[in-house]
């Protein structure tokens, strides 16, 4: 067990870590293999994590955030990147970032090889995620998930 009061995860702590079977609530062939390393040390605003994806999997669903950023970090392996109407191949030493209201995206490894990156971002209590291809919008409050389809949204003008 890491002792949050220190703040440091040695290379062999995190290589060490238990992984965590992730699979994403929209998209059942979303499966990360996850260790969250800010957990350990008792951060709580902002998430990074080790992430493994298998061959054949995704990493989320296409989605797109109003109010949380985040970040990956490809460490090996390699995966197709869909952001927005593009798909570019991706690798060990590229950097993806997505700001609020970024375009859609997602990350798919149809590769052999394991695909691993570092993923972060923060934790803001309150987002809001769209999923364009499912139509559904995601809300996030204080831990909790919620979620409508598009078609029973009704939007009222400003006044």
């Amino acid at each position: 067990m890491v002792d949050k009061r220190h703040p440091l995860l040695s290379a062999e702590e995190i290589a060490g870590l238990e992984e965590t079977r992730v699979v994403h609530q929209h998209n059942s062939n979303a499966i990360r293999q996850t260790r969250s390393l800010t957990d350990l040390l008792g951060l709580e605003d902002i998430g990074v994590h080790m992430v493994r994806i298998e061959s054949g999997h995704d990493s989320t669903t296409f989605h797109t955030h109003h109010f949380d950023e985040e970040f990956l970090y490809i460490i090996s392996g390699r995966g197709i990147a869909r952001i927005g109407d593009s798909e570019q191949e991706v690798g060990p030493g590229d950097f993806m970032a997505f700001g609020k209201h970024s375009e859609p995206h997602c990350l798919n490894n149809p590769f052999e090889a394991d695909l691993v990156y570092l993923m972060g971002g923060n934790r803001n209590e309150v987002d809001v995620c769209d999923y364009p291809e499912l139509n559904r919008r995601q809300y996030r409050l204080n831990g909790r998930r919620e979620y409508v389809d598009m078609a029973h949204l009704k939007f009222v003008p400003l006044r």
